[in-house]
């Protein structure tokens, strides 16, 4: 952290603790102790994401049986709170020079929130739904939409494939891409997937996802118009 002064928050527990491997991975966006259905693993992600962003750093101090401490350090502002002026941080991730539009579909309101605000921060518009419902009438607009990103287990009725499948009749030429953490997962099995359409496992770091979303949107597309 730069040299200054910082606000420390710390919370203290007295819980089973962490092994030092869990420590090491517990800011990762998706990881978790948990088990299947219980947690997404994206709240100490998103509690680091807001620290750092803020000028900040996390840290975490665990020991089996004994307890976990996390504190926050926060720079500390020196003036009067009525003469703060609200400066919003700036991206710490390269910005995109390109103008597409992607939908994100996810139900989880954490992992929908993350990947949006990765995206936005990369230089995309993104439009957002949290069922397949939603998504179907977004798809079904005028609105332009380049690609499409969505979880594959939905609400609604409408899982991800048959989403795909629904906004490409519509769409020709959009490209998708699934997110899901279910391995065994029939739109992921060997000779499934459509054309256009691409899939991540869950846990993938944001790197990988924002790498990702540039390698499909910068290739050529052979289908027909």
């Amino acid at each position: 952290m730069p040299p200054g002064q910082y606000v420390v928050i710390g919370v203290t527990d007295s819980g089973v603790g962490m092994s030092p491997d869990v420590v090491a991975r517990a800011f990762d966006p998706f990881f978790t102790t948990k088990p299947l259905g219980s947690g997404t693993g994206l709240g100490l992600p998103m509690i680091y994401g807001f620290a750092k962003q803020s000028g900040g750093q996390a840290h975490i101090s665990s020991e089996i049986d004994r307890g976990t401490t996390i504190r926050l350090y926060l720079p500390r502002h020196g003036e009067d709170a009525g003469a703060l002026e609200i400066v919003k941080p700036a991206p710490t991730l390269d910005r995109n020079v390109g103008s597409e539009t992607v939908l994100v579909v996810d139900d989880e309101a954490g992992i929908r929130m993350l990947v949006v605000e990765v995206l936005q921060e990369l230089g995309y518009a993104v439009l957002e739904a949290e069922d397949g419902p939603r998504a179907l009438a977004i798809l079904q607009s005028e609105n332009s939409i380049d690609f499409m990103i969505t979880d594959v287990g939905l609400p609604g009725g409408i899982n991800g494939r048959q989403l795909a499948d629904t906004a490409q009749l519509h769409r020709p030429n959009l490209k998708v891409l699934f997110i899901t953490g279910y391995a065994d997962s029939s739109v992921i099995r060997k000779g499934v997937l459509g054309p256009g359409m691409h899939i991540m496992t869950k846990p993938f770091n944001l790197k990988e996802l924002t790498s990702r979303v540039r390698v499909i949107l910068s290739e050529s597309d052979e289908r027909p118009h």
